[in-house]
């Protein structure tokens, strides 16, 4: 596990995909292990090691990181903003809705985080996370802004009519 948790720093961006990708993918013991020292490394480092951190945290679907993510959502770093607020998203930490819609509404960087808060809230498939999609969507005039806001409206209403 350590030889991946290194290979989060390398200098070939995919070799840091990859290892992301298989810590992430770790199970069971060896699974809860790499969270915890991935949890480690995204707190003490920045740049992309914590980027790539963050990503294998993504892709662990650990409900240990959604602290982590929580308050990552406000971290300085774009990318790893933007992967805190997919990851709430797909985690379903509809407590988080309110703070997602702030993001949603005052982010600079639409193409990255503001389209992950939209993304996000529609993997949240929740009817409480459809009135800050359209609040956004009104106050938006970018048509690939609308066209996520719709999607993601979209796939909360397919998922409340097969509950």
């Amino acid at each position: 596990m350590e030889p991946l948790i290194m290979a989060l720093n390398d200098e070939n961006t995919p070799v840091r995909h990859k290892a992301a990708e298989n810590l992430g993918n770790l199970n069971g013991e060896l699974g809860d292990l790499a969270v915890d020292r991935l949890l480690e490394v995204a707190d003490n480092e920045e740049g992309e090691y914590k980027r790539f951190a963050s990503f294998a945290l993504k892709a662990s679907g650990s409900d240990k990181a959604i602290d982590y993510f929580s308050k990552s959502i406000n971290d300085e770093d774009f990318g790893v903003r933007k992967v805190a607020v997919r990851s709430l998203g797909e985690l379903k930490v509809t407590s988080k809705i309110d703070d997602i819609e702030k993001i949603m509404l005052e982010e600079e960087d639409w193409g990255g985080v503001r389209l992950a808060a939209i993304r996000a809230l529609g993997d949240m498939e929740v009817e409480e996370a459809i009135t800050p999609i359209k609040k956004a969507r009104r106050k938006e005039k970018d048509k690939d802004f609308k066209k996520a806001a719709n999607k993601a409206i979209k796939k909360i209403e397919k998922s409340i009519k097969k509950k």
